[in-house]
Parts: C-alpha cells; sequence; structure tokens
C-alpha cells in the first residue's frame, strides 16, 4: 500500500519537543473477515472518542484490526488481502479530518521479495496515510505462526506529529524492544532502534491472547522500555474471542517513570489517556480468578455469538466440572438461553441428582433429565452373546458415556444448540475421558484448566456469590460409571497430576527434567506416558479456550504416533 510520508499537523499545530498528547485507545472486538462491519466498529469508536467536546489528537486501533486476528490461512487467499485494502479505502474516505487515528491491517510487501504481504499499522489522517510501520518480528512460537504469512519490516522509522516523535511497536515488535521473556526465543542483545531514533513517545497496537497473569507481564515489559528510554508507552489491546482465543483488552499507559497511570475494563470499550497524566493512585491489578472467569465468560459468548448459536446446552452430572460450565455459560449467553441436562444412570448418586436440580434452580435455566437406564440396558442386552463370561468394565463405562453423548448431540441436531463439553485440562491431558462421550461438544470453557484450577476458581465463584451448591465443590470427583467409582481409583491424586502435568506441558520439560527437581520418578513417568498415549484423542477433541501459557490445540502439536521415548518400560 502506497503511504504519503508527510508528517501530520500544520506548523501552527506543532508543540514543543515532549509535549502531552491525549491519546484515545480502542478495544474493539474485530470479526475475523467481516471486513464492513469492522469498518463499521471503527468509525463508531471514533465517533464516541469525539462526544462531548474535548478530542483525542490520535486515535489508536488494536493489530489487524481490519481483517480480525488472527486469519490464518485465509491470508493465502489473494481475494482475503483486496478486501482488507479495500475495507482501508473506505475506512480513509469516511474518517472524520482533524483526527489522526492509527489502523492495523494487512499490509503490501512492495520490494519484491519474501512474502508478499505484511502485518503493517497505518495512520491516517485528513483521508491520507501519512505514516506506515510493518511488523518486525513475526512471533511463531505458541499459537502463533506469523513467518508462515508475512514479511517483517527491515527498518524501524518514528513519526512526527505535532512536535512529538512517536514510535509504534506492533505486539511482539515490543518484546523485542524489551528484555527478552523466559521460554520466548529473541536475541540475547535486542535492537533499540525507536529509543534510538528518539522516540518521545511508544504506541503498541496489539492482538495480545489473553491468558493468566499476562497483564503483569504486559504491564512490566512497557514499564521497563518507559525506564529505559523516560518516554510514555501506551499500550491498545483487541476485545473479544476468536476461536480459542481471548482478547482482554485491558489497554494501558505507563509513564516516562515506568509507573501505570490507567488501565483499561476487560473487553470493548475505550480508554482516554493524556501522556503526562499521573494517577493519584496506581491502578490495582483485578482478581485472578475473576479475570480467569471474565475470560472464559467471554470466550463462551465469542464463540458461539460469531459461529452463529444463541442456545446451548450441556451434560450437567452433578460433578464440579460441569457445574462451573453451567454457570459459566449462564452469564455468557443469559439463563434463559441454557439447556441443562441431566441423564442418570444406575450408578449416579442421589447427591448428585439434587446437586444438579439445586444448581440449575440457583442459575434460573432449564433443566431436563434424561435417564439412560432404557438404552444401556438395550445395548447390554445386544453385546450380551459376545460379551458372555467377561467382567464388568471400561467397556461397559464408555458405552454410558457415548449414550449420554448421543442425547446430547440429538438435542443439538433438533433445538439448534450449541453443545458445550465439560473436561478439563487434567481429564484430557491422561485420556480420562471418553471419545463420541463425555468429549462430545463444540468447544471445551474449562479444557485449558488443570482440575485443581478448576477448583480454585469454583472456590471463587462461591465465596463471591454462593451459586455453586457447596457439596458440589466438597464430594470427591468421580464420573459415576460404576459403583463407588472416584477419579483417584484410576488417577494420582490431582495436586501431584497436576504438579507434573504443569511442567511437562506448559514448561516444557522432559521427564528427567522434572525428576531432577524431585518429583518421584514412577509418578512422571507414568504421567508423561498417559499424556503421550491419550494425543489421538485430543486431537478429534473440541477446541479449548485459552488461559494458560500453553494449551492443548493449535499451539502445541504433537504427533499422534511416535515412540515415547520418557515414558517407563512395559
Amino acid at each position: 500500500m502506497a503511504t504519503d510520508r508527510a508528517q501530520g499537523g500544520s506548523d501552527a499545530e506543532a508543540r514543543l519537543n515532549g509535549d502531552p498528547m491525549k491519546l484515545a485507545l480502542c478495544q474493539i472486538d474485530a470479526v475475523i473477515g467481516d471486513f464492513d462491519g469492522n469498518v463499521d466498529r471503527i468509525l463508531a469508536a471514533v465517533e464516541r472518542t469525539t462526544d462531548g467536546g474535548s478530542c483525542p489528537e490520535l486515535v489508536v486501533f488494536p493489530e489487524m484490526c481490519l481483517s480480525g486476528y488472527p486469519p490464518m490461512d485465509l491470508l493465502d487467499q489473494p481475494s482475503f488481502a483486496e478486501r482488507d485494502e479495500a475495507a482501508f479505502r473506505r475506512l480513509q474516505k469516511s474518517l472524520p479530518r482533524g483526527i489522526a487515528v492509527a489502523v492495523g491491517h494487512i499490509g503490501r510487501n512492495e520490494s519484491g521479495l519474501g512474502r508478499p504481504l505484511t502485518n503493517s499499522l497505518s495512520v491516517i489522517l485528513d483521508g491520507a496515510v501519512v505514516f506506515e510501520q510493518a511488523k518486525t518480528l513475526l512471533p511463531t512460537y505458541d499459537v502463533f505462526d506469523e513467518a508462515r504469512y508475512f514479511e517483517p519490516a527491515r527498518e524501524r522509522r518514528v513519526w512526527e506529529y505535532r512536535g512529538l516523535r512517536i514510535g509504534f511497536a506492533i505486539c511482539e515488535d515490543l518484546w523485542r524492544e524489551t528484555a527478552p521473556v523466559p521460554g520466548m526465543r529473541y536475541p540475547l542483545d535486542p535492537p533499540r532502534e525507536l529509543l534510538d531514533a528518539g522516540a518521545d513517545l511508544i504506541v503498541v497496537p496489539s492482538s495480545s491472547p489473553y491468558q493468566m497473569d499476562k497483564i503483569g507481564l504486559r504491564v512490566g515489559l512497557c514499564s521497563d522500555l518507559a525506564r529505559s528510554g523516560s518516554v510514555p508507552v501506551a499500550y491498545c489491546n483487541m476485545a473479544g474471542a476468536d476461536d480459542s482465543l481471548v482478547f482482554d483488552g485491558r489497554s494501558f499507559l505507563v509513564d516516562g517513570s515506568g509507573d501505570l497511570v490507567a488501565l483499561g475494563e476487560f473487553g470493548v470499550g475505550i480508554l482516554t489517556v493524556d501522556t503526562d497524566a499521573a494517577a493519584a493512585a496506581s491502578p490495582t491489578f483485578p482478581d485472578r480468578w475473576d479475570e480467569v472467569e471474565r475470560a472464559l465468560v467471554e470466550g463462551i459468548r465469542g464463540y458461539m455469538r460469531k459461529c452463529g448459536f444463541t442456545k446451548a446446552h450441556l451434560g450437567l452430572s452433578g460433578g464440579i466440572d460441569s457445574a462451573i460450565v453451567a454457570v459459566l455459560a449462564a452469564k455468557a449467553i443469559g439463563a434463559e438461553n441454557l439447556t441443562c441436562i441431566a441423564m442418570p444412570s444406575r450408578f449416579s448418586s442421589a447427591g448428585s441428582i439434587d446437586d444438579s436440580v439445586r444448581l440449575a434452580e440457583n442459575l434460573g435455566c432449564r433443566l431436563e433429565t434424561v435417564p439412560i437406564e432404557g438404552p444401556f440396558s438395550s445395548f447390554l442386552s445386544t453385546m450380551e452373546p459376545h460379551f458372555a463370561g467377561l467382567p464388568f468394565g471400561l467397556t461397559e463405562e464408555n458405552l454410558q458415556a457415548r449414550i449420554r453423548g448421543d442425547i446430547l448431540m440429538a438435542w443439538s441436531n433438533k433445538f439448534d444448540s450449541m453443545l458445550l463439553t465439560t473436561g478439563n485440562k487434567s481429564e484430557l491431558a491422561v485420556g480420562y475421558c471418553t471419545l463420541y462421550g463425555d468429549m462430545c461438544g463444540a468447544i471445551a470453557p474449562i479444557g485449558d484448566l488443570l482440575k485443581t484450577e478448576v477448583f480454585a476458581l469454583c472456590e471463587r465463584v462461591y465465596a463471591r456469590e454462593g451459586i455453586l451448591p457447596r457439596a458440589v465443590i466438597d464430594k470427591p470427583p468421580s464420573a459415576e460409571l460404576r459403583p463407588g467409582q472416584v477419579d483417584q481409583d484410576s488417577l494420582p491424586p490431582y495436586d501431584l497430576l497436576d504438579s507434573v502435568l504443569r511442567m511437562y506441558i506448559e514448561e516444557d520439560l522432559s521427564a528427567d527434567e522434572i525428576i531432577s527437581r524431585g518429583v518421584d520418578e514412577a509418578l512422571v513417568r507414568r504421567v508423561v506416558s498417559m499424556t503421550a498415549r491419550a494425543e489421538y484423542k485430543r486431537r478429534q477433541a473440541a477446541p479449548v479456550i485459552k488461559v494458560s501459557p500453553r494449551a492443548f490445540g493449535m499451539g502445541r502439536r504433537m504427533p499422534i504416533a511416535r515412540v515415547v521415548h520418557e515414558a517407563a518400560p512395559r
């Protein structure tokens, strides 16, 4: 995309170098591929920033907000970039005059070398593009694969506007401007082009997905950069949810001393700041589990809305996992749009049934009861000639789960309702779940929460609003597929299991490295073996809502058929 290199603002408007500037950081929820809708969202947000008379001098939008992020292999379709460019031209003509607007979009690599597209940001002022910068560092770790699609920028420049030299660091470029982060592969001596070019202000347009405690990490990086250059840093982040990713918004400003001055809300909104502002009291970070809950609620809401569903349902067992998913779903779409289905069997306890009823009453959602004894007995009779003389075991347990899966899928087909699967990360890791049974569903809201984290979230929800029956939290976890069954019959205690899974999956440590930390060798090798052998299940699982540093799905790609060198010998 050709760029007009003229500086913005007239001489009469010019300020002395270093004077303050009013910014509006717009956290919009861009829908992937909805170019017209995204233009309308940008225009509406710009209009809101000018309400009340006091207009910002620079309005900032997130990375790739014109196309939505991440568009993945849609970028391989030439028409996708063409639609993005057409939307950009419409935006260029439609924005109000006298206000500079920075927008993330798909750019063109005009060099003729490398990939044809760039991840770019352009500043539009009075209908002209007055500055453009492509992203320098294209991440390829975790869920990111930008080097597959984009050509990186070969230079970093600053934009002179109203007496200020403004540098734009698009998302990952911020991380390159500061100290390397453990687990991320950056040069040991990262370049400091923007500071070296004399930037008075650094702006970070970003589409950074939520994960637990990431607010502190982002603010810390910006604070370090601000202190090293004695310049304020403004961070503008995407909102909403796309597939497994949740974008929390949470834009912020740190001053030239590195102090946090302003922090935006979770979700869609506009944070208006002055670069010389000083907070009376530094904003405080939200409670960790409140923020996890917001992310999961937004993940359900965004996934359903963007996939065209208004109603959802789930199997309510009386256990903690299905209970918290029901709570999250009711908050995401309204209890009137949620149906919980209890499917008791001959092994279901009276307490579990009562707890399901009580929770549905607390939520105000619909509860249907569909007993599975009839189809289960029929299956047993059908297979009895073939199973004669063999003990009741895993086969019969899985039959119950798959009958329930059929019922839930039938409900989805008949009533155009999205099925939410209720498994957690611990179960998905070690394969303690049934394909075509309890794994049925379109999305797994707690599939990136370890079991101990599910308990922590439930304790927070219970303490704050008491909507979960206490018995659901206190009872020993059980699938109730045979008499007296509890999860620990088949699994290590969850605190031990989760500690190994956290190191193996999220920290990417080998079995030997985990053992070297003093963890029991037999436990480690058992967990690693179970995790590797369950890969085929996860390949067929519903997408999870990502809240951890490393979730199952596109951020952890493992072969199914492989030798598990770190497992204990049989």
